[in-house]
């Protein structure tokens, strides 16, 4: 939940000793006080450090300046990566979306019911079905179809870019049936979580839920993961799975695996939101 006065620190470096040590002492120094605080080591012997500090520091936003150049001190000593967020600051975002509704409407439910410490600034979609449920929450839906000709797909992502740009933190891929362009992910500069069955790549392409019935699987789910320019190869977030039979029919599998998407999907994006996901390498930490 937002807090006034409250703001979480993440930090990444090599480890070594007096990393915490060091952190903590710069946060004491500026009267913070430590809410909580979560770690963890690759390995510690040459491993990988990561940590995430909730802290309580009155009037915030004022003393702000002044600590962040006391991190950047210790940052510099540690070769230490590092970012500093204002709880009261939700994360502004977009939502794209196609024809299939759930993942979208557990995301507006949630934020709806305070469960999701965001804002949506608006819904695009590729096609109008869905903009009355949309607009039910009071949230801005835009209808951007993609044309026809050589350069319908460019024109597409230059209209969404131009309304995207400086007003969002992140963009959700809400079952948007559209890939986007390593252009188009360079240029928004925010963070892009997708969501996908986890049938992939074994069952890539159209109807994977009637070939997941054919082959007879046991499991399904989902997995959801940052976007990035090698499409359904970024850094994981979260997936889960269910248990099927033999005796449910691939309309029931995709009912299941609706199901599982929107859950992998709403926590994927309360933890983006609640700053726990650090990003390393291909993998991700989620603190």
């Amino acid at each position: 939940m937002l807090q006034t006065d409250t703001a979480r620190l993440l930090i990444a470096c090599d480890d070594q000793p007096g990393i915490v040590s060091a952190v903590a002492g710069v946060l004491a120094s500026h009267g913070a006080n430590i809410i909580s605080l979560a770690q963890h080591s690759t390995d510690a012997h040459g491993g990988r450090f990561f940590q995430r500090t909730v802290f309580h520091l009155e009037g915030f936003e004022a003393n702000r300046p002044a600590l962040e150049a006391s991190i950047t001190e210790v940052a510099e000593r540690f070769d230490m990566e590092w970012s500093l967020h204002d709880t009261a600051r939700r994360k502004r975002v977009a939502i794209f979306v196609s024809k299939y509704d759930h993942c979208l409407m557990e995301l507006l439910w949630r934020t709806q019911r305070g469960e999701l410490d965001i804002d949506v600034e608006m819904v695009i979609s590729n096609h109008p079905d869905l903009a009355e449920a949309v607009r039910s929450f009071g949230v801005p839906f835009v209808h951007i179809p993609r044309g026809t000709g050589e350069d319908a797909k460019a024109e597409m992502e230059e209209r969404q870019l131009e309304l995207l740009q400086g007003n969002v933190d992140l963009v959700v891929l809400a079952r948007y049936m559209q890939i986007l362009t390593d252009d188009f992910i360079e240029r928004l500069g925010v963070p892009v979580i997708n969501i996908h069955h986890s049938f992939l790549p074994a069952f890539v392409g159209a109807n994977p839920y009637a070939r997941a019935k054919e082959r007879g699987v046991k499991l399904i789910g989902a997995t959801a993961h940052y976007a990035t320019a090698d499409l359904d190869e970024g850094p994981i977030i979260e997936q889960d799975v269910t248990r099927v039979t033999h005796a449910e029919s691939a309309a029931d599998l995709q009912q299941r695996g609706a199901d599982v998407e929107r859950y992998v999907l709403a926590r994927a994006v309360k933890w983006h939101a609640e700053d726990r996901v650090i990003v390393h390498g291909r993998s991700t930490v989620i603190l």
